[in-house]
């Protein structure tokens, strides 16, 4: 446990052998020990040199680490220091001995080593004191300027006459529900949470001081030309780059995956949206916008095909806005993209809120936006843009956001970009936010291949045991869950096919073969798609429930997703996003193998429960509570039979597909939408009443979370692909309550669903 009143301890890893023998050299480290602990040090002790790797690996906050070093055992000694560097290549690592054996150790350990330690000839207090400075140094380098600066200003303890009012959380302390949301947090947040007057820590709005050099470092360590903190979300950040780049009546090429950011940043640009419509596969799975759709010959096509864009205005593109990757994880060849698109437009954006980790996994090469060589990267090639979400798949704490630029053709001075980055910073930002970004940072500069190996490989594990148990199952004659993955891999080795859950544990975890959407292959469901153009990405894990066939049409028997999510959620786990027949997981750098053995466990309980059709009161007592009455004689089958055969009934699946083949009419742009729904000139309207009106607000079904319409386009005849679709998720939704769908931009009355739309 970290101890809040010293949370910078410092600890000391001490593997020696016989440290209890009543020797010399025992005695002298005994003594040393102490010293370091009268020192403030907290020493931990490893007694078997075998125990050394073990207790590093659990302890990232081991500073320093002290190996015993004798003649008889200097292979293992060698062995132990070469497996530490793997995992930290910075921290000091001293080799004690009695003797002088200095000459006979090999060059690559001399490299990896810090420091000699003879116990019988130096002063242990000298020796000590070499200890500490060795920790100083690699704590200096270990902290990233702008969190350094912060948590050396929080030590200071000066009364402070400016924001925030809480002072230090000292006017917490005043009441008795002050004190205890400032014991929940603890005192250090209280006192990191600084006002723009702290000069000490420089400007977030002119990239100053420590801040400043965190986003310099930040850009280095991403691969940019340079790099933004920003505090309130990738949300925001789009905002900032589209405002800095669009202005109205400029078109920007926008897929249609798009986030409602990109929405709302067309609103507050005026420019005219034209939309790049990306594919689709049988579980309604997003797929990637295809090449020949980026073509210049397409998108000229599509701008002409565009009611929004006039015969008075340029009709060249301004700024190109893609998802990579795609919320269920399909990645583009961002180089290819790239080609194709600089064609169009000198201005190209990577929404990447959810792969910001791509950098530092070699596995990701030539498929995340800043993949490009920053110091060869030609002044004719597009301005790229990328977008992260540093809270999401990296650490840090909500809302933490990056933006990373790389100059090229048509590039924005950070003068005139800075102009749009202040119209959406604050100034009075949450610095821990600010810390956390640049903390992050200095984690992936250091660790980055490291944490990211580590969570694809522990996808891989709980992939390739679902997919195993799940053939097992087959052949027993029964159903389990499936991963939406490749069914085969090829060993390059011997050239031949071997089955996923067989593949090798390495070939799956560095090759990127593996992961590619081979052409024709039935698996990723999208046909035709060009060799080595997307690629899955292995940390997020869409795992599939029976009842969909390869044509989307259902099957005879089937599990909707949502009822495996509500009984997850029902054990403790949350699911990221929920389709029809699949759930998705993400594997961030925080997952462990308990965390999804927890996962696989609930996947077997669900079979369990189902099978045995257990009483909804007992399998989700949630559900039960809602409606007593209703599922007092159900159980968890006879409430699945119900919801699929609902869904048989509607063709949510087939309705989905087709309701997101083809672009509704635009009739006006999102802005003069917005300035219609400003004036009220707007009203609401079920959906039976909206056949051939246009939408005041944006409608966003999740899943799957592209916009189904949005503001200014319209709804369509009343039995078009569109509001079927909507009446569909609308009768399901009356039918069964307790899993009604989540769509952004409806609001529900008394079972029936509500659009704004303008006055006729």
């Amino acid at each position: 446990m970290i101890d809040v009143k010293n949370p910078f301890e410092v600890k000391i890893l001490l593997s020696y052998d016989n440290l209890h023998a009543d020797t010399a050299p025992a005695r002298a480290v005994r003594i040393l020990k102490e010293d370091l602990e009268l020192e403030g040090a907290k020493v931990i002790v490893a007694e078997h040199l075998e125990d050394t790797k073990a207790i590093f690996n659990s302890d990232p906050s081991i500073q320093a680490v002290m190996l015993g070093f004798e003649c008889n055992r200097c292979q293992n000694t060698y062995d132990v220091v070469e497996d530490i560097r793997k995992i930290n290549k910075r921290v000091p690592i001293f080799l004690m001995s009695s003797k002088n054996f200095a000459s006979d150790v090999p060059t690559h350990i001399l490299e990896k080593v810090s420091d000699f330690i003879w116990l019988l000839e130096d002063t242990l207090d000298f020796i000590s004191g070499r200890v500490q400075a060795a920790i100083k140094r690699y704590r200096k380098s270990i902290l990233p300027p702008m969190f350094k600066a912060l948590a050396k200003f929080a030590k200071v303890h000066e009364y402070s006459w400016h924001t925030p009012g809480h002072t230090g959380g000292t006017a917490f302390l005043k009441t008795a529900a002050g004190r205890d949301f400032f014991n929940f947090f603890g005192e250090q947040i209280f006192r990191s949470d600084l006002s723009i007057s702290v000069g000490e820590l420089g400007s977030m709005l002119d990239h100053s001081g420590p801040i400043g050099e965190s986003e310099k470092y930040m850009a280095e360590v991403f691969n940019s030309t340079r790099s933004y903190h920003v505090t309130n979300g990738t949300s925001t950040s789009n905002r900032i780059v589209l405002m800095a780049s669009l202005t109205r009546d400029d078109i920007c090429l926008c897929d249609r995956n798009c986030h409602k950011s990109v929405e709302h940043a067309m609103t507050l640009t005026g420019a005219i949206p034209t939309y790049l419509v990306p594919t689709r596969n049988q579980y309604g799975i997003i797929g990637p916008i295809l090449p020949e759709n980026l073509t210049s010959s397409a998108i000229k096509e599509a701008i002409k095909n565009n009611p929004l864009v006039k015969d008075n205005i340029d009709h060249t593109p301004k700024h190109a806005i893609i998802t990579n990757s795609t919320y269920d994880g399909l990645c583009y060849q961002t180089t290819w993209v790239k080609d194709l698109l600089k064609e169009s437009v000198s201005r190209i954006h990577f929404d990447e809120a959810w792969y910001g980790y791509a950098h530092f996994n070699p596995i990701y090469h030539d498929r995340y936006a800043m993949t490009f060589d920053v110091a060869k990267y030609g002044q004719n090639e597009p301005t790229i843009f990328a977008t992260q979400s540093t809270h999401k798949l990296l650490a840090a704490f909500s809302q933490a956001s990056m933006i990373h630029i790389l100059d090229g053709k048509n590039a924005i001075s950070h003068e005139r970009f800075n102009e749009s980055y202040m119209m959406h910073a604050s100034t009075s930002p949450f610095y821990p936010i600010i810390a956390s970004n640049d903390v992050s940072t200095a984690m992936m500069d250091a660790h980055g291949k490291d944490l990211t190996a580590g969570a694809i490989k522990e996808a891989i594990y709980f992939r390739k045991t679902v997919a195993r148990i799940n053939d097992e199952m087959k052949k027993a004659g029964t159903w389990f869950f499936n991963v939406w993955q490749p069914e085969k891999v090829t060993d390059p080795k011997t050239g031949e096919k071997v089955l996923f859950f067989e593949a090798d544990d390495e070939l799956l975890a560095t090759n990127a073969d593996c992961w590619v959407l081979h052409k024709g292959e039935s698996w990723h469901g999208f046909g035709d798609i060009e060799e080595g153009y997307a690629m899955l990405d292995p940390i997020k894990v869409s795992v599939t429930t029976p009842g969909v066939m390869p044509d989307s049409s259902l099957a005879d028997f089937g599990i909707p997703a949502t009822l495996l999510t509500a009984y997850l959620d029902s054990k403790g786990i949350v699911v990221e996003k929920t389709t029809d027949f699949t759930c998705l997981f993400l594997f961030s750098i925080g997952v462990t193998k308990g965390k999804w053995g927890t996962l696989l466990n609930a996947l077997f309980e669900f079979k369990k429960a189902y099978d045995y059709n257990v009483p909804i009161k007992l399998a989700l007592p949630k559900v039960y509570d809602a409606d007593p009455k209703r599922y007092e004689n159900m159980g968890l089958k006879d409430l699945s039979n119900a919801m699929f055969a609902k869904m048989k009934e509607l063709s949510t699946t087939k309705a989905l597909a087709q309701a997101f083949s083809e672009l509704p009419e635009p009739v006006m742009t999102p802005l003069e939408a917005y300035e219609k729904l400003v004036r009220n000139e707007v009203e609401s309207l079920s959906l039976d009443e909206m056949a051939g009106r246009t939408v005041a607000t944006g409608v966003v079904p999740y899943p799957p979370g592209i916009p189904l319409l949005m503001p200014g386009e319209k709804a369509g005849e009343a039995d078009g692909i569109f509001l079927h679709y909507l009446k569909a998720l609308e009768a399901f939704d009356e039918a069964f309550p307790e899993f009604s769908h989540d769509t952004h931009g409806v609001e529900v009355k008394d079972g029936k669903y509500y659009i704004l739309c303008l006055k006729e």
